[in-house]
């Protein structure tokens, strides 16, 4: 081994100088403190130590008032969520009573509607049933009045029409083959009673407008001693639903419906119920 190699050392390291100062101090300081009682012990006459007291800081907590602010904000807390469930209560009940208002109006307003749609039905229903009535009544009216009519013959005259009768008659077959229309009075169209008064008009006279009228305006006359000119008239004489104009020959003229419009026609394809003679 090398002279100069370094050889480990057994003694203890050395504290350092800090430690040793402490040390120092803390074991001075409790020699001097037994020194000092023990002088204190020996010497009756000497005063006594005054101890020394070592005081501690003291926590000033005021446990009263957290406990108080606790408790009100706990009170606060269970009013706020009262409240919150109070307004959760009446938001329910205001939805629940909403849905109940508009079910209720719905149900009115379908109840509405049923009623209505029933009684446009029954009305629709009623004039349906009215007019088949009307319609059968017609029917039956004409087939019953033509069963029971008096027997009726031609209606032929020796003598033809003449003065006024005859320009009743040629003014009513000048009308053939125009229109019929409801309430037509000519001179393009007419309806029934439209064409009897506007041929009448040709002879000075003026008739009522009506059918029902014009079938009570002259004298009755049987249908076997008719002349031309005379009035023919279909249902109850004063309340005539259908009139023509006899133009001698067993024949008529007559404003029929719109389908066939103004024709001459034998007295065999509808038999009038009556006639009455005006001039």
């Amino acid at each position: 081994m090398s002279h100069t190699a370094h050889i480990p050392s057994h003694r203890k390291p050395r504290r350092s100088a800090s430690k040793l100062a402490v040390r120092a101090g803390v074991a001075g300081g409790v020699l001097s403190t037994l020194a000092m009682a023990g002088t204190a012990s020996a010497s009756p006459s000497a005063e006594p130590v005054a101890e020394t007291t070592l005081e501690m800081p003291v926590l000033n907590l005021d446990l009263g008032a957290d406990v108080s602010s606790a408790v009100t904000v706990a009170a606060e807390n269970t009013r706020l969520a009262a409240v919150e469930g109070e307004l959760t209560a009446q938001e329910e009940s205001a939805r629940t009573g909403a849905a109940a208002e508009a079910k209720q109006a719905k149900e009115e307003a379908q109840k509405q509607a049923d009623a209505e749609k029933a009684e446009k039905t029954a009305k629709e229903e009623a004039a349906r049933k009215a007019e088949a009535e009307r319609s059968s009544r017609s029917s039956s009216e004409r087939t019953t009045l033509k069963s029971t009519a008096a027997p009726q013959g031609t209606g032929t005259v020796s003598a033809p029409a003449t003065g006024s009768a005859a320009a009743i008659v040629n003014f009513a077959r000048a009308q053939v083959g125009k229109a019929y229309v409801m309430g037509g009075t000519g001179p393009t169209s007419f309806d029934c009673s439209g064409l009897v008064q506007a041929a009448y008009r040709q002879a000075g006279v003026t008739l009522p407008r009506m059918s029902q009228a014009q079938s009570s305006a002259g004298t009755s006359v049987s249908l076997n001693a008719l002349q031309p000119g005379d009035i023919l008239y279909w249902g109850s004489k004063g309340s005539a639903y259908h009139v023509a104009i006899y133009v001698g020959g067993g024949k008529f003229v007559g404003a029929q419906n719109p389908n066939t419009g103004i024709v001459e026609r034998n007295l065999s394809y509808d038999k009038p119920t009556g006639a009455v003679r005006v001039l």
